[in-house]
């Protein structure tokens, strides 16, 4: 049996999830997959209700109960400083040690791209390190309030941790046929962390020989991304590079409401969420685009080894773009509900005719 924590978590959380949900019921039922989902009360509302952001019980549960976790979006205003959602999101990356952050960008429909002639070839697939450089919360502040104000942040970086985000960029383009891995940096001024990069990227890459291997910095990187996003195939670079360069990348292959992500430890769990925020002004509304967290189901089930099951929602999003069944922001009239409906039925349909 195949056990998968829901987070509805804050704002269209709860909707985009419960598409999402009604989706991966139906890929379960037509793949003969033993398929437990439960919901899971973590978010904004549980911190205002009784101040708990995430119990040691809860975060040892989820991590040693279930296969893999579903989160819909975290970020409230009535929670001005988002402590659950630190709590919450970066305590499970740490405790799970989930290192990989899989953001693949991908160009489904060339429309939704705001690149004025987008290759449809356009597929990239982001391995951000999602554990240590700057977000790994070493620092402090001096003087604080004052004129004099000293604020530090250091970027932490080890071989551990750079070999094996690096080598699981790798590894993914050996086993999806891709033919480059480029490392992104900023080796020319930041000389120490650059180094350490490049030394291992170089002595990763020489095991796959059959794979080329590319440096950029991350300035000319931004760059070239709008210019022939088309040219790249694997991306491995650090916590803030990744987090921006991913971002890009997804808005000029559709957009955040088409982006799904995997925090994962390739040896035990992984957390998978939309890249959009939780968009609270729209919260309610039934307007919000269920995509990204649909497409998080298949990249739950492509990591549970269920492939065809994860290629059926795939073409099951596909279908969606080619008939029209979208929300709003895709120019379409359906509802949050009803277009998650509509491709949990094209499953069905395709199961059953």
């Amino acid at each position: 049996m195949v056990r998968i924590a829901l987070i509805p978590g804050d704002g269209i959380g709860p909707e985009v999830v419960r598409a999402a949900k009604d989706v991966m019921r139906v890929a379960a039922e037509k793949h003969g997959l033993d398929l437990t989902l439960d919901d899971w009360d973590l978010g904004a509302d549980r911190y205002l209700r009784d101040g708990t952001t995430l119990s040691p019980e809860d975060r040892d549960r989820l991590v040693g109960d279930y296969d893999a976790a579903l989160l819909g979006a975290l970020g409230d205003p009535r929670v001005p400083d988002n402590v659950h959602a630190r709590d919450i999101l970066l305590g499970l990356r740490l405790f799970a040690d989930l290192y990989v952050n899989y953001r693949p960008c991908k160009l489904l429909v060339p429309a939704l791209s705001p690149l004025r002639n987008p290759d449809p070839a356009t597929d990239i697939v982001f391995f951000r390190e999602n554990t240590e450089g700057l977000y790994a919360g070493m620092g402090g502040s001096f003087k604080t309030g004052t004129a004099d104000e000293i604020a530090i942040e250091e970027s932490l970086n080890t071989y551990k941790g750079v070999e094996r985000i690096v080598r699981a960029a790798f590894e993914h383009a050996l086993a999806t046929g891709r033919t480059s891995v480029t490392l992104v940096d900023k080796a020319n001024v930041l000389a120490y962390e650059g180094g350490l990069w490049r030394r291992v990227f170089a002595e990763v890459g020489s095991e796959f020989p059959g794979i080329d291997r590319n440096a950029m910095y991350v300035d000319a990187m931004a760059m070239d991304l709008v210019r022939r996003p088309q040219r790249y195939e694997v991306v491995v670079t650090s916590n803030l590079f990744g987090d921006i360069l991913s971002d890009l990348a997804a808005q000029i292959t559709g957009g955040l409401g088409l982006a799904p992500s995997g925090n994962i430890n390739p040896q035990s769990w992984a957390l998978f969420e939309p890249v959009h925020g939780s968009a609270p002004d729209i919260a309610g509304k039934g307007i919000a685009n269920p995509v990204a967290a649909v497409a998080c189901v298949s990249l739950a089930l492509g990591h549970l080894g269920m492939e065809e099951a994860a290629a059926d929602v795939d073409d099951c999003i596909r279908a969606s773009f080619e008939e029209g069944v979208t929300t709003p922001d895709l120019g379409g009239t359906a509802t949050t509900r009803e277009a998650g409906r509509w491709m949990a039925a094209r499953l069905l349909d395709a199961a059953t005719g």
